[in-house]
């Protein structure tokens, strides 16, 4: 084993064994050598710790010639000739040294290039005969000189640069004139050289080539030191001009400290910690928010994360973590008449809003429930929500779900992406600056979901009055009690929240209005607000009471007030144009200024069912839809055919089932209606529900589809303004049907005068419905389809004359 150490060149060494060991026939001990390469003439200490090339050093008698010779793989430890390169350097030991450990050091010189040849004796170290290999001195040209003086000037810049290097190199390297000494002793004076590259130059005979390869690597490794002088430059700069940075902040610091003045990072820094103290957080909370503080005070204001910890801190900061709204006990007498002063009618909803006011004026601290105004739109479940605030003295806000896809937008971004922020419920507690506010979720029937989470998921923690008190925002990774927020949130229809999210909250539904309501809104909020929005003075419009209904009657077809609003506002709109056009006298809004601002008549449902229940086979049924309730034609007819029955009009597996049994029934029951057994043997029966692109299902037709074919199969037409709801089983026992308000309300806005209901339905029509709704229309309770029969049909010659004058009443009157 040998290690590589600084070698010295004799610059008149001489070959000292004579002409014997030039020839080499004799055979000489080889010495294997890892990772060094001895060039002649030079001096090199090797450490031998190998137990064979011990022996070879004790071996050595007066003769101490050796053979040094590279390893190609320096990890063999055993090597045997093929391990060997070729190409090595006879060389004389001068001195040995033995170590403590045992192993041997030993100063050795070389003497020339060698070509090892037969190998004499492997056990137990190697000997070989060898060949000396001669040098071809190059001709002393004008471009060898230039090569040797460019390899001693590259060389010198070399050592100059170098920290390991010593100086004494430069002045050896230009005292040696021989080109083939200079080469091997710039090649074995390099540390940077690869064990490779120095067996290369060693197997170099042609001294001219042996100097252009030591140039090369000498011009390689300038440049390397170029660049490398160059970074460490750039560094050192670098590291100066942070130290100065650092040192004259510091000194800025303490002058305007003596100064009195502030610096304005720092300030801020004061400013955000007085915020924190002042912000009355929880501890943990105050805990970190004063260690990123802390973090933020020591960062420099252009650093990276700069701007992102001072967001969160500020977040932190400003949040009303223990801000209420400082309001005395809430006022029930007051807070009733902030919502009859706000709304008309709703008096079911504002009884039950009363009660849960009072629930809070005694019990302030009360968990939940979370309210929730269901209803079609226009009837004013938004500003419900703005009442309560205004009855407890809350601030309001409103958050839109409508359309809502993201789960961040609910519990906010996580402070590791660009862009991040809380959601949408930390967002408007920072605006609303109180920890108790009444928010409203608007739509929260209309939340989306995709790849992107589950909003409705989020909200779950949200308005569980058991878990949001410790509501923990991504971004804000703190807990924010959420206890005290009042939830009020609004849907148009239950089918599509969560069964989760929906046991979590009050039901609390808003049907629509009747004819009278709806003008009643509109003399008292709609008219008032439209002219002033439309920049009309009072003086200038006059809007009759009989003016308001005929806009409600025939221009709108809603169970809300939000199309009547509008067509008010575009009544409005006119009038403003009549006096920016010059018109001084005051407008009375007449029908015929109505049909001049509106055009003809919109809706004539009234019209409509007088004149289609003429014939026999059209009854009028009632449906409930999102938008509210709603009036359904149901059409039977027959002709010649063979027994055949077909159902059209977009109607759902619900409607289809309900049109069989009822088809059943009446086949089951011809007899009483002087009907054959077997009247459909020869007939095909047709039932049709009109408007066929607006899907249809629901179990509340079946009364109505057995009437229906009732009044074809024996020519009769039904009672005019007759509407009815109910489902029908195979033996005539009528079922009991959900949304009763919003059918009866549709039937009233549609000018209906009588209602046959299931007899159980009779509960929610007292419970639901006032007498001023009821009043007007007369309600017939059934169990049996018989009764239904009985009371949807006439049964007399002089009550078909009665129904005939009736039509013509109703349709001499739209006209």
């Amino acid at each position: 084993m040998a290690n590589d150490f600084v070698s010295v060149i004799k610059p008149t060494a001489k070959n000292s064994e004579g002409s014997e060991g030039a020839n080499g026939k004799r055979p000489v001990p080889v010495l294997p050598v890892r990772d060094t390469v001895l060039f002649p003439h030079a001096v090199l200490p090797l450490t031998v710790g190998r137990e064979s090339s011990i022996q070879l050093i004790q071996s050595l008698g007066e003769e101490k010639s050796i053979l040094v010779v590279a390893q190609r793989d320096a990890r063999q430890d055993a090597p045997q000739a093929s391990d060997l390169y070729a190409i090595g350097t006879r060389a004389t030991v001068h001195k040995v040294v033995k170590m403590p450990n045992q192993s041997l050091f030993v100063f050795t010189e070389g003497n020339e290039r060698v070509h090892l040849g037969e190998f004499t004796q492997l056990q137990p170290f190697m000997t070989a005969e060898f060949e000396v290999i001669g040098e071809t001195e190059p001709e002393k040209t004008p471009e060898t000189e230039a090569l040797q003086r460019n390899v001693v000037s590259q060389f010198q810049q070399i050592v100059t640069s170098s920290p390991t290097l010593s100086d004494d190199l430069q002045t050896i390297a230009i005292n040696i004139e021989e080109p083939g000494r200079l080469a091997d002793f710039i090649a074995s004076s390099l540390p940077f050289l690869t064990t490779t590259d120095k067996q290369d130059l060693l197997e170099m005979p042609d001294i001219t080539k042996r100097l252009e390869r030591i140039n090369q690597h000498l011009a390689k490794e300038l440049d390397v030191q170029q660049l490398r002088n160059k970074i460490q430059s750039e560094v050192q700069d670098s590291v100066q001009q942070s130290q100065r940075d650092y040192y004259l902040r510091e000194q800025l610091k303490a002058i305007q400290k003596e100064l009195g003045d502030v610096d304005e990072s720092q300030k801020d820094i004061a400013e955000l910690k007085e915020k924190i103290e002042a912000a009355g957080m929880p501890e943990e909370t105050k805990k970190d928010a004063l260690k990123e503080l802390s973090r933020l005070s020591r960062m420099s204001p252009m650093a990276a994360d700069y701007s992102l910890t001072r967001n969160y801190v500020e977040w932190l900061a400003v949040l009303p973590w223990s801000k209420g709204s400082a309001i005395a006990e809430v006022d029930i007498k007051k807070a009733k008449e902030f919502l009859d002063e706000d709304h008309y009618g709703l008096k079911k909803v504002k009884e039950r809003i009363l009660d849960y006011l009072s629930v809070r004026r005694l019990k302030p601290d009360m968990k939940g429930p979370i309210l929730c105004f269901v209803g079609p739109p226009g009837v004013g479940k938004t500003s419900l929500g703005r009442s309560i605030a205004r009855a407890l003295g809350r601030k309001f806000s409103r958050i839109s779900l409508g359309g809502m896809h993201d789960e961040a937008e609910i519990r906010g971004h996580r402070r590791t992406y660009i862009g991040a922020l809380p959601g949408q419920i930390i967002q408007h507690l920072k605006r609303v600056e109180v920890n108790d506010p009444v928010f409203m979720l608007d739509e929260i029937d209309k939340l989306g979901r995709d790849f992107r989470g589950d909003p409705a998921s989020a909200l779950l923690e949200t308005l569980d009055p058991e878990q949001n008190n410790t509501f923990r925002d991504n971004y804000l990774d703190q807990p924010f009690d959420l206890s005290k927020v009042l939830f009020i949130c609004t849907a148009n229809q239950l089918d599509t929240i969560p069964a989760p999210l929906l046991d979590r909250m009050e039901i609390i539904e808003l049907t629509g209005y009747t004819e009278e309501e709806k003008v009643n809104i509109a003399e008292r909020y709609l008219v008032p607000r439209q002219i002033k929005e439309n920049g009309v003075e009072e003086a200038m419009i006059e809007f009759p009471t009989e003016s308001v209904a005929m806009i409600a009657r025939h221009y709108t077809r809603e169970a809300g007030v939000r199309k009547l609003e509008q067509r008010i506002g575009t009544v409005a709109r006119k009038v403003a144009r009549k006096i920016a056009e010059g018109q001084t006298e005051k407008i009375t809004i007449t029908p015929e200024v109505i049909h001049e601002f509106l055009g003809g008549i919109k809706v004539r449902v009234d019209t409509e069912i007088a004149e289609r229940t003429k014939r026999a086979g059209v009854v009028v049924g009632l449906a409930w839809t999102p938008a509210g309730g709603d009036v359904l034609f149901i059409e039977a007819n027959k002709m010649k055919g063979k027994g055949g029955f077909t159902i059209t009009g977009q109607i759902g597996d619900v409607m289809k089932e309900s049109m069989q049994a009822a088809l059943t029934w009446v086949r089951s029951n011809a007899g009483k209606f002087g009907l054959e057994q077997d009247f459909t043997k020869d007939t095909d029966i047709h039932i049709h529900v009109p408007a066929g692109a607006i899907p249809k299902d629901g179990p509340s037709a079946g009364v109505t589809m057995a009437t229906a074919l009732v009044s074809l199969l024996t020519d009769t037409p039904v009672h005019p303004l007759t509407a009815m709801t109910g489902e029908i089983t195979l033996s005539g026992n009528v079922l009991p049907v959900g949304g009763i308000k919003e059918k009866f309300l549709a039937a009233k806005r549609a000018g209906v005068r009588d209602v046959i209901l299931p007899l159980e339905c009779k509960t929610q029509v007292e419970e639901d419905l006032t007498a001023d709704q009821i009043e007007g229309v007369k309600i017939h309770y059934a169990t049996r389809i018989e009764e239904v029969l009985s009371i949807a049909l006439p049964n007399t010659v002089q009550e078909e004359a009665e129904d005939e004058a009736v039509r013509e009443e109703v349709i001499h009157a739209s006209a």
